[in-house]
């Protein structure tokens, strides 16, 4: 049977139905890894939307990024957000920064409420990057849940759960009494006897991570040890990813 040419060409012209863009929030969008994130993935086409949790109002310049106001530290007795993505960064705010004064940080002995009320918000995937000391944790744990916290958090039912551990600077030298200076110089020579798959990695890269991450974890718990992040900040990102995510 021959078509009308006018109905071939209404059907051509109606719009193809696109998948929604997801909406993302960060807590803790401060120093230099919360302002990489922030930039990297606010900056993409993948979220259709960007919330930051904020003690105070503030002006964002970036395009479709807004603040989320939240009273008091207990994350129980904020009211619901409504987000697709969640990312929790523990990188303390540059207190030079005005902006980042005004963010809320959380603590790491906030997860579980904080990933509690992001899951009551509609949140399907977790990301959380925490700071690791390089020889804190035993060798069997950088690649798993490491405490009841983390644990808590996994079963909330999360569809995909990310964590990475990124290994944190060493705290500067504290004023005080000579001898405690001394001390934390004479510990601090111990350094060079970390191995550099546990060194610190540039904010850049654990963001460069993170965002590849997020584009293609599949459903479940994944958990990237300081040496794959340090890894993934050598070259060769995707590759790593890959293989990670397998």
């Amino acid at each position: 049977m021959r078509q009308d040419p006018l109905q071939v060409l209404q059907a051509a012209s109606r719009s193809v139905p696109t998948a929604r863009r997801p909406r993302l929030l960060i807590a803790g969008a401060t120093g230099a890894l919360g302002n990489e994130v922030l930039r990297r993935l606010a900056g993409s086409s993948v979220y259709a939307q960007t919330q930051v949790l904020a003690r105070e109002p503030i002006t964002e310049g970036m395009r479709n990024v807004q603040t989320l106001l939240v009273a008091g530290e207990d994350p129980a007795q904020w009211p619901p957000a409504q987000a697709d993505v969640g990312v929790v960064l523990f990188d303390p705010p540059r207190m030079f920064y005005q902006r980042e004064r005004a963010l809320w940080t959380p603590a790491p002995e906030q997860l579980p409420a904080l990933a509690r009320w992001l899951r009551a918000g509609g949140v399907r995937t977790l990301a959380v990057v925490l700071p690791h000391a390089p020889g804190r944790l035993p060798e069997a744990l950088k690649r798993g849940l490491a405490n009841l916290d983390e644990q808590a958090v996994a079963s909330l039912g999360f569809e995909r759960l990310l964590i990475v551990r990124s290994a944190q600077k060493l705290a500067a030298a504290p004023a005080g009494h000579p001898l405690k200076r001394l001390a934390h110089w004479m510990l601090a020579v111990f350094k060079y006897m970390v191995p550099s798959a546990e060194q610190p990695v540039r904010a850049v890269k654990v963001a460069e991570l993170l965002s590849a991450a997020l584009r293609r974890a599949p459903p479940g718990i994944h958990v990237a040890a300081p040496e794959l992040v340090w890894q993934a900040s050598q070259g060769q990102l995707e590759d790593v990813v890959r293989r990670w995510l397998g």
